[in-house]
């Protein structure tokens, strides 16, 4: 059984610096798109940052480059997202996802990914 398990949401302040991670259970990272995703209320669940551990590419929303760093730590079957210098529209419910996949190019579709963790809040005050 799959589990993705995130932690790390906090209410920081502007400026400030957090790092999420999702505890991955019963999961091969073998050709594997591993995502964070941001909703923020009222609006779509989008894509933040990924990686594909086939190659270990990376994509980052435009929003977010420079400032976040994804990561897989597969012996400690954890993903990361470093997030600094947060700003108030970087807060909302972050989740980690995770779907096979055979190209990177899938990676950036909400959809495709099949498991999904719990989400974790973050919360950017001035």
């Amino acid at each position: 059984q799959v589990q993705l398990v995130e932690s790390g949401g906090a209410s920081v302040q502007v400026g400030g610096s957090l790092t999420l991670s999702c505890a991955v259970s019963g999961y091969t990272y073998r050709r594997a798109c591993m995502g964070w995703f941001r909703q923020a209320p009222g609006l779509e669940r989008d894509v933040v940052s990924f990686i594909y551990s086939g190659t270990s590419q990376t994509y980052y929303d435009d929003s977010v480059k420079g400032r976040f760093t994804i990561s897989l730590d597969t012996a400690m079957n954890t993903l990361y997202l470093q997030m600094n210098s947060l700003k108030p529209e970087d807060a909302g419910n972050y989740y980690c996802a995770a779907q096979v996949s055979t190209a990177a190019g899938s990676c950036l579709s909400r959809g495709s990914y099949t498991y999904w963790g719990q989400g974790t809040q973050v919360t950017v005050s001035s």
